[in-house]
């Protein structure tokens, strides 16, 4: 009902939007899949069984969003972004507490760059989307999505102004600046903790800086994240892509180092490379690997490698089928002693994008 009401409204608004020379366009994606995971849940993580079921998102999340532009004159234009995520087996939103979850900005833009305020994502996801060996798919397994940028960080502790204990990957009372200069891109960001009294309680701040030209991109950034109590939580990534005729090249590495209480903290890298290669004008085919190690006080070191392989044919300019295969290898019991000491993936599903 809220969706069809805001697409109903964005309708309704369309004669004076065009008039008054503001842009708006209603965008999103519908991806969904069948899934077969052996030592995996339904949402995933590991087990000592298996299962087999309908999954959304497993290409690229599915979400329905709003954004709009309006041209203020002189170079400077005033935007804003309202996104929120969808679970296409369920019908539901991806969050419960936060409807658009994915973000919610408005700002400004010129010749000087953007400022932009509300939530957004964080500088490492920033960071990591143009060099992620599979271009961000599959945002729930990907460990350079879920662990190097802190969607699902698996700390328990609420690290800046996320929201929720689960991860960082978006921050809430945010302001982002965003500046292009030639093949240089240069971003800062600061998240508000709004704690009374404590400024830096739950606070973010963080740079990150991109070169992209010809072939090449390479792209980094930094960030710092408070919790209530100032715990903290460093975090760094650095990669590059190089496109090669057909063939698309991308490594990334990643390290952060959190505070989960007084006396402990927990260390994990993230490593990872692999290619597309865009066979025919229809045909694209993905290969990656994943290592990811964690070190924690008091506990055994422990990780996992993983394989991602996206295979992805194009019906049309909006319309694709994919299949998906993925190979876990659990190292040291991260998995836990009950499950699977090896986890497989498959996924057939087909995504369209509007």
């Amino acid at each position: 009902m809220a969706l069809r009401s805001l697409a109903a409204a964005a309708a309704l608004c369309a004669p004076a939007l065009v008039f008054s020379q503001t842009h708006l366009a209603v965008y999103g994606i519908a991806d969904a899949g069948v899934r077969y995971g052996s030592g995996l849940t339904a949402a995933n993580a590991p087990a000592a069984t298996s299962t087999t079921g309908i999954a959304s998102g497993v290409n690229s999340t599915s979400r329905f969003g709003l954004r709009g532009r309006e041209d203020l004159g002189g170079g400077l234009h005033a935007l804003f972004n309202l996104e929120t995520g969808l679970n296409l087996d369920t019908g539901t939103t991806a969050n419960s507490t936060k409807f658009f979850d994915r973000a919610a900005i408005v700002g400004l833009g010129g010749g000087w760059g953007q400022v932009t305020a509300g939530r957004q994502t964080n500088l490492l996801a920033d960071a990591i989307s143009p060099v992620d060996p599979v271009g961000m798919r599959f945002a729930s397994f990907n460990p350079n999505i879920a662990t190097a940028a802190l969607s699902s960080h698996g700390l328990g502790q609420e690290y800046g102004s996320a929201g929720a204990t689960t991860g960082s990957y978006r921050l809430d009372n945010s302001v982002k600046y965003t500046g292009r200069f030639g093949p240089v891109t240069a971003r800062a960001m600061h998240a508000f903790g709004e704690n009374a009294g404590r400024a830096s309680a739950q606070a973010s701040t963080g740079a990150g800086l991109a070169y992209a030209a010809g072939p090449w991109a390479v792209s980094g950034a930094y960030q710092r994240f408070k919790t209530a109590t100032q715990l903290e939580l460093e975090a760094a990534t650095l990669g590059a892509a190089y496109q090669w005729g057909s063939v698309r090249v991308a490594l990334n590495t990643a390290r952060s180092e959190a505070d989960t209480s007084a006396t402990a903290r927990t260390v994990q890298r993230v490593h990872s490379a692999g290619l597309t290669w865009a066979a025919t004008s229809s045909v694209d085919l993905t290969a990656s690997l994943y290592r990811l190690d964690r070190q924690r006080t008091g506990q055994r070191d422990d990780g996992y490698t993983r394989a991602i392989l996206f295979a992805e044919y194009k019906l049309s300019r909006r319309t694709r089928l994919y299949a998906e295969l993925d190979r876990t290898h659990w190292r040291d019991g991260y998995q836990g002693a009950a499950n699977k000491a090896r986890a497989t993936g498959v996924t057939t599903g087909v995504l369209h994008t509007f």
